[in-house]
């Protein structure tokens, strides 16, 4: 005898009543062999046949709310075009995509309430987790961090004492390793180009140049510091500003789009780089390797803090019971042509120049 011709809903789409009724089995059957709850070898044997024969795909949306997970993971950044959160966003997909996952990314612009707001959406459970890079980390940032249904890792600086899991950079060493290295190539003026001061990053790469400058007995000349905000324009008008009342040989940006934006102002101004400033960036991303001359930058190891951030977040989606954790991902100095030269000797009055100084190689060498 046939098979009973079955009815198929009316978009067409086999649905679990069309398995079970083509396997001969109870709805609840087929649900639990379909969902991988289990059954008998012989019923398992028969959906499955029965779920080929007819073509049927699980309904995601359905299984995500059985299993109260959605396969998304969110990311939270101050703005997805700059370079160091693109190379953060490809490390963490890379990782999310190899537990089956796939990410989300979020643009907050910065702004304290459209982080708090996005965090306090959580309750809906639309994402697994959700990694985080805030630049300001206010009282009401920790509280909905804590307060957070699904796992949080912050990318950033948080307090000793926040249970939260965290991975950082020391952007304050970052600073030094960049003063250290001008100093060492015979620079004394060096200026600072900074973002805004009431953000963790700024006001951490603000405190390493004052310490690193007083480290090297250099007095600090407030007409060398110069605050923006972390981008291209803000850092080129903020050059302008610091040029117009001060002669630096050296300048120190909080990050490279601030660098590049320094780099067209100092060129326009007829500064030579490096020969009259040098110049070092911060994050060394991909911008860094694009000018002309190439920007000495010190690394943040954004993609590996973004990696080790989706490793924490995935083990906190299997295992909420895990402690916080706080991993640490050390600076380093690449120096490209923008600050490899040093500065030339002075020469008595009579003595004949010598011949022109030569460009020096664009090739990075980490320090």
């Amino acid at each position: 005898m046939g098979r009973k011709r079955l009815q198929e809903p009316a978009d067409g789409r086999p649905t679990v009543h069309t398995v079970a009724a083509r396997a001969g089995v109870s709805i609840a059957s087929a649900s639990r062999v379909l969902n991988g709850v289990g059954g008998s070898p012989e019923t398992i044997r028969k959906v499955r046949e029965a779920a080929a024969e007819v073509g049927y795909v699980p309904n995601a949306i359905a299984r995500s709310l059985q299993s109260q997970r959605t396969g998304l993971v969110a990311l939270a950044v101050e703005d997805i075009g700059n370079p160091v959160y693109v190379e953060m966003m490809r490390a963490i997909e890379a990782v999310v995509a190899s537990s089956g996952r796939q990410l989300l990314v979020h643009a907050t612009g910065g702004r304290i309430d459209n982080e708090t707001a996005l965090l306090r959406r959580l309750a809906n459970r639309y994402v697994d987790g959700m990694i985080v890079s805030p630049i300001r980390v206010t009282d009401a940032h920790l509280t909905a961090l804590v307060d957070s249904p699904v796992p949080v890792v912050v990318v950033g600086q948080l307090g000793a004492d926040a249970p939260i899991d965290n991975v950082r950079t020391d952007s304050r060493h970052g600073v030094a390793l960049a003063v250290d290295h001008l100093v060492a190539t015979g620079r004394r003026r060096i200026g600072f180009v900074n973002g805004p001061l009431d953000t963790v990053p700024g006001a951490a790469r603000d405190a390493g140049f004052r310490a690193a400058l007083a480290g090297h007995g250099i007095p600090l000349d407030d007409e060398l510091i110069e605050v923006g905000d972390f981008q291209y324009a803000a850092g080129r008008a903020a050059t302008e500003r610091l040029l117009a009342r001060a002669e630096p040989d050296a300048l120190v940006c909080a990050n490279d789009l601030i660098a590049v934006g320094a780099l067209h102002a100092l060129l326009a101004a007829g500064r030579r780089v490096p020969q009259d400033v040098a110049l070092v960036g911060m994050d060394d991303t991909e911008l860094a390797r694009m000018m002309f001359p190439q920007l000495s930058s010190v690394s943040l190891g954004s993609a590996e803090r973004g990696r080790r951030a989706a490793e924490l977040l995935l083990q906190r989606i299997a295992d909420a019971t895990l402690p916080p954790r706080r991993e640490q991902v050390p600076p380093s100095l690449v120096v490209r042509a923008s600050s490899i030269a040093t500065l030339p000797a002075p020469r008595p009055a009579s003595a004949p120049a010598g011949p022109p100084t030569t460009h020096p190689s664009s090739e990075g060498v980490t320090a």
